[in-house]
């Protein structure tokens, strides 16, 4: 058994530890392995190693909460034993069209955010629900706000349809709006609906299937690629070979839910194993600890992993 003694200099007992240090049960609840006890302004944590460290960090990491808040409730302490910091602390990305708050929610989010800003070319790879398409594109607004960019571009695989839409009826933006309406979504939370009209029709915005992007260059421009687990590794690099001057990319996928050809390789999964480690360029990676969708989402997503 190990023991860590922490002080509590210059901090309201009452208003850290919780009445009846209710706020450090729900710490102790979370992990059963140790034992935390209150003496004084001290903090004695004892048992086992691993699950020490880690109540040791969550300790630390509401006292500097408390430090820069003034407070402490069972929300906030909740939120540190899950994602490691709380909404509070959390930075917006972006604020809505409604005047909501756009952050990252999960540890994991926090990591796109983070690396986006260290890199201008970065891969967010994760299964559905896990937001990764939609903090991305509150990356790509909040640029656009801060004219840091001129245009944001869009695009992802049309695999439903062979990336072939000549067959289909209407013009390109007709045939293509279906597999694009979860980015409309996340757009319409954060643009007002006639601006963002407006940003489609002058190109300020552009929303287009990956084919259309041969033989460009993308300059002074946020780009996102979603669903890049349905490229194939030749559609991929001609895609990450149109990145210009002052643009960033991200790209999204899931590479468990592949809808090629079974004779087609997802250019995801190569470049996963290709780009790591060159300069400029990051990878981050989400699990159903960050579904935010329905409950059930995460455990249906745990039993296919383990299957």
């Amino acid at each position: 058994m190990v023991e860590k003694v922490i002080d509590l200099n210059d901090i309201e007992l009452v208003g850290f530890l919780g009445i009846e240090n209710k706020n450090i049960q729900e710490v102790e609840t979370a992990f059963p392995k140790t034992k935390i006890i209150s003496r004084g302004n001290k903090i004695s944590i004892k048992g086992n190693k691993e699950q020490l460290l880690e109540v040791e960090k969550i300790i630390k990491s509401l006292m500097s909460h408390y430090h820069k808040f003034g407070k402490i409730d069972k929300k906030t302490v909740l939120s540190h034993i899950n994602n490691g910091f709380s909404n509070e602390e959390n930075e917006s990305i972006v604020y809505g069209s409604s005047g909501k708050r756009i952050y990252a929610k999960t540890s994991n989010q926090k990591k796109i955010v983070d690396l986006h800003e260290k890199n201008d070319l970065l891969f967010v790879i994760g299964p559905a629900g896990t937001g990764k398409t939609y903090v991305s594109v509150a990356l790509g607004v909040k640029a656009l706000k801060e004219k840091k960019i001129k245009k944001i571009i869009i695009t992802r695989p049309v695999v439903e349809a062979g990336e072939n839409l000549g067959f289909l009826p209407g013009d390109l933006q007709d045939k293509i709006d279906p597999y694009l309406k979860p980015i409309y979504d996340a757009l319409e939370d954060m643009i007002p609906v006639q601006k963002m009209k407006k940003f489609i029709e002058n190109k300020t915005i552009e929303i287009a299937p990956l084919a259309y992007m041969r033989g460009r260059t993308l300059k002074n421009a946020f780009i996102l690629l979603d669903e890049a687990q349905n490229t194939t590794e030749a559609q991929l690099k001609m895609f990450l070979t149109r990145l210009g001057q002052n643009s960033k990319m991200i790209v999204t996928g899931d590479i468990s839910q592949v809808d090629l050809r079974k004779n087609q390789s997802s250019g995801l999964i190569d470049a996963q194993n290709k780009l790591k480690g060159i300069s400029g360029i990051g990878f981050t990676f989400l699990d159903s600890t960050d579904v935010l969708r329905h409950s059930l989402v995460k455990k249906i997503l745990d039993k296919y992993h383990k299957s």
